[in-house]
């Protein structure tokens, strides 16, 4: 994907046209195999066992009303666990999110440098804040968790671990490099910028919160385009900024850390991922696009309708808007080709599709934003539903005005009967996103709770409905989530570290100062919102965005009168614009890569879709009903 900003990082094992690997460099090879296979067994053995026990404790609570009352905290053992291990996972396989837009640009040479740099200043962090992890540790073992009564060092040294296997990569996959100068000159580079840094570090401490500007802006975007992995660019901007200008104990970063990780609500972050890939697995996405393939499939523009709002159903199941794309690309794709839509059509309407949907429950931002701001998940969930309509609606005038003279005399229309069987075929998969929300909504389970039931209800439909369920897919799709899960909990637990910084610094006070006196209040509040959100969102992605200025922005919306749920919406929405919008947008390349389609195809026919998800995304801030007119 040349000129991607990718969600890959260091990239894998070498490829057949890679260079020879030296003694040495195979050697390391085979070590890095058998240690990533010793890691990634027990994070799959960690996702099933989170499933299986916060499973029990719904069943032990809602049917034989015998609450288990450990069974919450061995969750929250075993998440940082599969937090930290799915981190490495991702680590090892080179998918930490990163921006490679400027490093795909530059000539072969440089970008090589720029590969491993990347990887050296992940080193550097890693290295950095691996003492203080194994002190916060220690410390850890003086207390006692509540129900199990054991030390919580259990659940602490996960971090320790996590970092010390991310060395042991790093190392390795230097080691193995074919071009041991690069290596050299990356390292030397590394060094010397911390090095010069350190010594500047007397001359920073007076500058006062003009280090805000040199650390959380400067280092962050040179790290960031320079293809650093967007959780690492945090890490070392935070370490950079606590360690050098003020006297705060690194260990607070790394409670931080551990704190942003570690919240309830994130639980349902690897379950909802799974259950993606379960839908897609099981036959049930593919049956709920047949259903609008039936209905839809005979008017022009069709099969465009049918992807716009498979979408919007199967982004009601899963929490991934990767796994959503993979799960309703590959059933719609070869038919519309078949009908003469342009390659570059469908991938920019997908990616499209994407930003329309960030805001369907169980949309992984928004229990981010639940989890950061304090916001009622339920509230969130209730009003994610209207303007993600609004904004299909609008992507749903573009499709007829382009697709208004398409020619459709070889298509067969449906008959009653084929409708109604693909209906009562679909009916298990379509009602599971309405179960979902309504759980969570009625407050008859939280997020995490449903995650549960909607897996064991996927599997069961899957094996007894639709008969497809493929026992030996089940390992790569536990890795695979734990690897997802992994390196959206590690921007988020690096976020938080940086966001509490910005909070200590007096930041916060300053910015709802300058935004509360905007002239014209609100509306120039939401304005600058959506503006900053879309390039953050282009930049950063949704989630780290979030985790770093929900908890600064949500309190300035609500002292301006503004809804924190109609501020969640909008937000979410300009995100999920810069997150899928070219040439920076991390998304938009995602739905190229899972469309198998040249993302330059693309670029011309989504500036439409754009501009369609621009104007949805205006009246959802104009019309505050959209928003929370049900709650």
């Amino acid at each position: 994907m040349a000129g991607a900003p990718s969600l890959h990082g260091h990239g894998g094992t070498p490829s057949a046209a890679s260079p020879p690997l030296s003694r040495v460099g195979a050697a390391a090879l085979a070590v890095e195999r058998v240690l990533g296979a010793l890691v990634e067994i027990p994070v799959a053995i960690l996702v099933a066992a989170e499933i299986i026990v916060l499973f029990m404790g719904v069943v032990a609570r809602y049917v034989f009303h015998t609450p288990i009352v450990w069974s919450d905290e061995l969750a929250s053992i075993l998440f940082l666990w599969l937090a930290m291990l799915g981190a490495v996972v991702a680590f090892r396989r080179g998918e930490h999110m990163r921006m490679t837009a400027v490093a795909a640009k530059v000539n072969p040479g440089l970008r090589a440098f720029l590969d491993v740099l990347a990887m050296t200043a992940a080193l550097a962090f890693i290295l950095l804040v691996f003492p203080h992890a194994l002190e916060y540790a220690e410390e850890e073992v003086f207390i006692l968790t509540p129900a199990l009564e054991i030390p919580n060092a259990v659940r602490a040294a996960a971090l320790p671990v996590g970092l010390g296997l991310m060395i042991a990569f790093a190392v390795l996959r230097l080691v193995r490099h074919a071009d041991l100068k690069v290596v050299g000159v990356a390292l030397l580079t590394t060094v010397a910028v911390i090095a010069a840094f350190w010594l500047l570090g007397p001359f920073l401490r007076p500058l006062g919160n003009a280090n805000l500007l040199i650390f959380f802006v400067g280092v962050v975007a040179a790290c960031v385009f320079a293809g650093v992995p967007i959780a690492f660019a945090f890490g070392l901007a935070t370490f950079g900024y606590l360690a050098l200008t003020t006297r705060t104990p690194m260990m607070v970063l790394v409670g931080r850390m551990d704190e942003g990780m570690s919240h309830l609500i994130l639980l349902s972050v690897p379950l909802f991922v799974f259950l993606g890939a379960l839908i897609e697995m099981t036959g049930m996405a593919k049956a709920m696009v047949r259903f609008l393939a039936s209905l839809l499939g005979h008017v022009r523009g069709g099969l465009h309708y049918v992807l716009v709002g498979a979408m919007y159903l199967v982004s009601g199941i899963s929490g991934s808007k990767a796994a959503d794309m993979a799960a309703v690309a590959p059933v719609l794709f070869p038919e519309m080709k078949q009908r003469g839509a342009k390659e570059g059509d469908l991938v920019a309407l997908l990616s499209a599709t994407g930003a329309q949907t960030e805001t369907i429950p169980p949309s992984l931002v928004l229990i981010t934003i639940g989890s950061v701001t304090g916001v009622s998940i339920s509230a969130l969930f209730t009003g994610g539903m209207v303007p993600g309509i609004v904004l299909a609606v609008t992507l749903c005038a573009v499709v007829w005005w382009r697709y208004r003279g398409e020619k459709l005399d070889h298509v067969k229309r449906a008959t009653g009967g084929e409708i109604l069987r693909s209906f009562v075929i679909a009916f298990p998969a379509i009602a599971l996103p309405f179960v979902i929300r309504a759980a969570v909504i009625e407050g008859v389970a939280t997020a995490t709770e449903v995650s549960t039931l909607g897996i064991v209800y996927a599997i069961a439909a899957g094996i007894l409905i639709y008969r497809q369920f493929d026992v030996r897919r089940l390992l790569p799709m536990l890795v695979d989530t734990a690897s997802l899960s992994g390196a959206i909990l590690l921007i988020i637990g690096t976020a938080t570290g940086m966001a509490w910084g910005l909070t200590q610094s007096g930041f916060s006070r300053e910015l709802a100062a300058a935004m509360t006196g905007l002239p014209g209040g609100a509306m120039t509040f939401m304005a600058v919102s959506i503006v900053a959100f879309i390039i953050l969102g282009s930049v950063l992605e949704g989630i780290p965005a979030i985790v770093l200025f929900g908890p600064l922005l949500f309190p300035i919306a609500r002292a301006v009168g503004i809804h924190e749920v109609h501020y969640a919406m909008v937000v979410i929405l300009a995100m999920g614009i810069g997150l899928f919008a070219p040439p920076f947008g991390v998304g938009y390349y995602a739905a190229c890569a899972i469309g198998r389609v040249d993302p330059v195809a693309g670029m011309k026919p989504i500036l439409g879709y754009l501009v369609a998800l621009f104007v949805g995304l205006i009246a959802v801030a104009l019309v505050p009903w959209f928003s929370i007119g049900f709650l």
